[in-house]
């Protein structure tokens, strides 16, 4: 039998629901078991070819077969039974109504703006726009030159929404961010400049989209917390150019946040969120967005940059040596091995041999700024499996003491330099991880190692006298040392042959010493350096007593037959100096995308 569709849909209700709109007719089928299941009946198209003669409520059936198909026994559907398949039905049609709504946003929020007279102001910016399409000539300014003196100039500026927050229907605030540099971002509804509709786009961004904003300045009468820029920008105009995933692995806020932070919300009850070293690394193009981190790599560039520019106005030339070597350059097993074309090779453990080769040609004083790569299974605060060597080598005219010489004065301008242009830089750093000013002499102070090792002796600490310095003994030598001479800078001279690399050059007066150094920084080592083996002889019975085999380096030690002049130098690892300078608890902090024994990605 056919039962009427009335008993399912309601005649003002499907004559409510425009037919252009459906995205397809539901029937509700009772099988002979007496369940309900909903079937598609029409295409979208099948829906367009219906839409020019809908059918009435009374063509819209549901059919109902017993057994064997027969319409006599229709009567045994109890009338129960109909209210029950119904109900079944009336679920149906709510569902195919909520399908049909969730269509419906877009195309409403097209007619929104199309009823928008401000909608040009605002919306995401076409992706054929932001391919190199035209050159505008518009003006772009910087946040960091955004001050009060340019009241009510009109500014184009392009940054990261880092934080949105809607205050009504009608007003929102935006804080965009340029790398170290935050400005405040106002949108209140006003005739003729901003709608509601513009508001409602801006709260719909997700954080770190990047934004092109285009406003008046404005100074408030209280000062702006949580920006560096003490203005506000009017917004008149806002154009998303490409935006983020609204759910980002974490908040650059909690990323930014400082252990005294940590410590009043314990005190307070108060939850925050700490992201942990790996999430950071996991994600580091995020925590890279930072303050801190912003400071430390432009901290990082400045001492590169000071290295360099110290170095050429002492008339050293820069070089660059490879990093595909046959042997070892260090002596020892921490080295990556590879295969070069059917040879043996390895990765540099350093520049060190040719950088002496260098000198050997007759360049007098070089240096190199480099990655230097060491297989060392150590999982330390200060290790790395790939790090930035920063070398010097130079001729002597008659002792070690003048590489020493160079090192002190190179130093001194560093500290001094990033003391005098980078306090901004260290502020960012000191708020997030609070250190102590590096203490530095002047003239930098030196002591030999026994010197150093009777402070350890007088202090309790025992070291065989022959042997390396811990880490345990470096710090402990630091603090003497701070504490008796107020430096946390100083070199320890004339080390125990044993300790030091086979190309290491032995003291005059006592074999079992050398003519080398090394550089501390609040306790832990940053330099190593000596003046070289230029004797054939000698350098062949050194290499073979460190277990290098001589044919690796057969071209190395050939160099020095042809004459060369006495000379030393010293490497420094640059992740080391920053992390050191600025007193961080780690190395990884200071490696823009660090490699350890068990990173490689990203």
């Amino acid at each position: 039998m056919r039962i009427n569709s009335s008993l399912f849909f309601s005649n003002a209700l499907y004559a409510s629901t425009p037919p252009l709109v459906e995205f397809s007719q539901l029937v509700c089928q009772v099988t002979p078991g007496g369940g309900a299941k909903k079937a598609s009946i029409g295409s979208m198209e099948h829906m367009a070819s219906l839409s020019l003669s809908s059918p009435t409520p009374d063509e819209v059936a549901v059919e109902v077969e017993g057994e064997g198909g027969s319409s006599s026994s229709s009567s045994s559907i109890s009338k129960s039974k109909a209210k029950k398949d119904a109900k079944k039905a009336e679920k149906a049609e709510k569902a195919a109504q909520r399908l049909q709504a969730r269509s419906r946003p877009a195309a409403a929020a097209s007619e929104s703006d199309e009823a928008d007279p401000l909608s040009s102001n605002y919306g995401d910016i076409p992706v054929q726009d932001i391919q190199s399409k035209s050159v505008t000539g518009r003006t772009w300014t910087r946040v960091k030159h955004l001050c009060a003196e340019m009241k009510d100039q009109s500014v184009l500026i392009r940054g990261a929404a880092q934080v949105i927050r809607p205050v009504s229907k009608k007003m929102a605030f935006l804080v965009l961010r340029q790398s170290m540099t935050t400005v405040q971002c106002v949108l209140l509804v006003s005739k003729d400049l901003v709608s509601p509709q513009m508001v409602r786009f801006a709260t719909s961004l997700s954080k770190e989209s990047i934004v092109d904003i285009e406003g008046l300045i404005s100074v408030p009468n209280e000062p702006i917390k949580g920006t560096t820029q003490q203005v506000e920008i009017q917004v008149r105009k806002l154009y998303c150019v490409n935006r983020a995933v609204p759910n980002l692995p974490f908040n650059i806020e909690d990323a930014s946040r400082s252990e005294t932070e940590f410590k009043k919300a314990e005190e307070t009850g108060e939850q925050l969120v700490r992201v942990g070293q790996d999430t950071r690394l996991n994600y580091r193009v995020l925590d890279l967005r930072t303050p801190a981190n912003q400071a430390i790599f432009r901290i990082q560039c400045q001492v590169e940059n000071v290295f360099r520019q110290f170095l050429l106005s002492e008339d050293f030339v820069g070089i660059h040596s490879p990093k595909l070597i046959a042997g070892s350059s260090e002596g020892g097993a921490a080295v990556f091995k590879l295969d070069y074309k059917g040879q043996p090779a390895c990765l540099a453990q350093s520049p060190q041999l040719y950088k002496q080769m260098t000198i050997c040609g007759d360049f007098g004083r070089v240096f190199e700024v480099g990655p230097v790569f060491r297989a060392e299974d150590s999982y330390t605060h200060r290790h790395l499996c790939e790090f930035v060597g920063l070398d010097v080598e130079m001729e002597i005219m008659e002792h070690y003491f003048e590489v020493c010489d160079i090192v002190d004065r190179l130093f001194v301008a560093m500290f001094n330099h990033l003391n005098k242009n980078c306090s901004k830089e260290l502020e960012s750093i000191n708020r997030q991880y609070p250190f102590q000013p590096l203490k530095y002499l002047p003239e930098t102070l030196r002591l030999t190692y026994d010197e150093g090792i009777q402070m350890l002796k007088e202090a309790g600490v025992e070291i065989e006298p022959m042997g390396d310095l811990n880490t345990e003994a470096e710090k402990k030598l630091g603090k003497l040392v701070s504490d008796k001479y107020n430096t946390d800078f100083y070199i320890l001279t004339r080390y125990p042959l044993g300790v030091r690399p086979f190309y290491t050059m032995p003291c005059y007066d006592d074999p079992d010493y050398s003519n080398s150094f090394d550089v501390f920084i609040r306790g832990e080592e940053i330099i190593s350096g000596a003046q070289r083996v230029h004797l054939p002889d000698l350098l062949t019975e050194r290499a073979g007593k460190c277990g290098i085999d001589v044919n690796t380096i057969s071209s190395y030690i050939d160099s020095f037959r042809y004459g060369a002049p006495l000379h030393g130098g010293f490497g420094v690892g640059l992740e080391r100096v920053v992390m050191l300078f600025c007193g961080l608890n780690n190395i990884r902090k200071s490696s823009l995308f660090p490699r350890d024994p068990q990173r490689l990605t990203p």
